[in-house]
């Protein structure tokens, strides 16, 4: 008792500890209202230490927590990015892609090489000349300047930036500066990178490389918060805040987008549209169909090897108990691309037999109906030892008298299993069998490892296969095939969370009724 009380502490001052630096992270990041709430939740678990009035929360508190960081949080998370519209497309703030837009520049390839002077008269606050010359022979310098600073931002104003003079920097000029090295300039790059220098004629030029100079004028200019202006054409630029994009005045959506609320928009492509609402559909049925069959297989397969192990005149029953384990010991990680190997169509071994036998090499990634029967196959193989290690538990309750009366009265096997086996072994084993479908459900290790959804469909908008289950098939919205979608995939997760939920909390208040029931 005291190792475990000894246990709790630790785990509670771990907690602690961690809470500490997630707290001190979220302040470096400028979050002070999560960084709060997160102390405030380190204090909670320092209360509960120290006060014998809350004691049996001791005990509860750490998963509780664990519950709100690893579940609760991430599910928040999911269903707001779920309403809006964050994608590859759409990945920064409003203010990030106006910035971007606004340091955009326009540039015709001219250039001129550039040597920076530095002025000799006050070393302690240097101040600096440039004298350039063009690729057409142009020779052009300046007076003296300050330098800005790093932090400086370039301007659009198309007046600003240090004046050049035509011809080269008079005698004098030279006698009183020296011209700094290239490594006197990249300890100033920083500087550089943010001067602007401007012909006669308004052509603003800044730092391409270390000595050299191109013309570089800004493409837009801002008019108000949700207007620029493209100084190209003199014509406004719109923020489009529904779509999440800045349209130029043809209408046609400019590059990056922002982040923007959709309200239920993906929740409306995914039962409106068309295009998302049939592969959505076919994913769902298959989804539906592949964990019904599956806890069907596995229960009617371990079932079948717990009545055979429970066989009295069956010899060696331990050692064939541990030879059909087996499969659920091995990770799957390691036992589905083992049977990926297998059922290979040119190279794999089950092909190589049935070709030997029959002729025949069937396309087991190629064949929709065929893929999906290796995907029941293969899971049912790797869920049996479950079903067969929870049967057995469950057969050696059911009394031997009623096996002997069904036996003095002339029954069979197949009656023992119908009229006693299964109506005693239904009950205990349907909350778990709900389960299984559940965990089914959202079996994305046996996609992604397998057969990644393929075959793949041809006729849709968004990657999808015929094996695809939803949570594979959300992956790929979100990671896979260039779609990054990661809003949509939000808004799928949601439906597949509120589907799990529901079966859940029927599985919890349908037995739960039947268990007082039975009091």
């Amino acid at each position: 008792m005291r190792a475990v009380t000894w246990g709790l502490h630790g785990l509670n001052l771990a907690a602690v500890l961690g809470l500490l630096f997630i707290s001190q992270q979220l302040l470096r990041a400028h979050e002070s209202l999560w960084a709060m709430a997160v102390l405030g939740a380190a204090g909670l678990l320092v209360l509960l230490q120290f006060s014998r009035r809350l004691q049996a929360w001791r005990y509860v508190m750490p998963g509780l927590l664990a519950v709100i960081m690893f579940i609760v949080l991430p599910m928040g998370f999911t269903l707001g990015i779920g309403f809006t519209n964050y994608s590859s497309a759409h990945l920064l703030s409003f203010e990030r892609a106006t910035g971007i837009l606004l340091q955009r520049t326009e540039s015709e390839g001219l250039g001129m090489d550039l040597a920076l002077l530095r002025d000799r008269a006050n070393p302690a606050q240097p101040r600096y000349r440039v004298q350039l010359m063009g690729d057409d022979g142009q020779a052009w310098h300046s007076d003296l300047f300050d330098l800005p600073k790093a932090a400086d931002t370039i301007t659009p104003d198309p007046k600003a930036g240090v004046p050049l003079l035509a011809g080269e920097l008079p005698a004098e000029g030279l006698a009183t500066t020296q011209r700094l090295d290239g490594r006197a300039l990249v300890e100033l790059l920083p500087q550089l990178q943010v001067l602007v220098m401007r012909t006669p004629e308004g052509r603003q030029w800044r730092l391409s490389s270390l000595h050299r100079i191109s013309d570089q004028s800004p493409r837009y200019v801002a008019v108000d918060d949700d207007h620029l202006t493209d100084l190209r054409d003199g014509r406004l630029v719109t923020a489009d805040h529904a779509a999440g994009v800045w349209r130029n005045a043809s209408g046609r959506a400019l590059e990056p987008g922002f982040r923007t609320g959709v309200g239920l928009a993906n929740y409306v492509r995914i039962f409106g549209d068309r295009q998302f609402l049939e592969p959505f559909g076919r994913v769902f049925a298959w989804t539906v169909s592949f964990a019904t069959l599956n806890t069907l297989l596995t229960f009617a397969l371990g079932l079948f090897f717990a009545v055979a192990l429970s066989w009295p005149a069956l010899k060696g029953r331990s050692a064939y108990r541990i030879a059909l384990f087996l499969p659920y010991a091995v990770p799957a990680f390691i036992s589905i691309p083992v049977f990926r190997g297998l059922f290979n169509e040119n190279l794999g071994e089950i092909n190589l037999v049935l070709d030997l036998l029959f002729g025949v090499r069937p396309g087991w990634f190629s064949d929709a109906t065929l893929a999906r029967a290796m995907v029941l196959t293969v899971n049912t193989w790797l869920g049996y030892p479950y079903m067969m290690i929870l049967a057995m538990g469950l057969l050696k309750a059911i009394p031997e008298d009623l096996y002997e009366a069904s036996a003095l009265a002339g029954a069979g096997p197949l009656t023992n299993l119908f009229r006693i086996t299964l109506p005693l072994i239904a009950r205990p084993m349907a909350p778990l069998l709900v389960a299984s479908f559940a965990a089914n459900f959202n079996n994305l290790t046996l996609i992604a490892l397998l057969t990644e959804g393929a075959p793949d469909y041809l006729d849709t908008v968004v990657p999808v296969g015929a094996t695809d289950l939803l949570a594979s098939y959300t992956y790929r919205i979100a990671f896979n095939d260039g779609g990054q979608n990661y809003a949509l995939a939000c808004a799928i997760s949601s439906i597949v969370f509120v589907i799990v939920a529901l079966l859940a909390y029927v599985n919890l208040r349908f037995f739960a009724s039947a268990k007082s029931a039975r009091r």
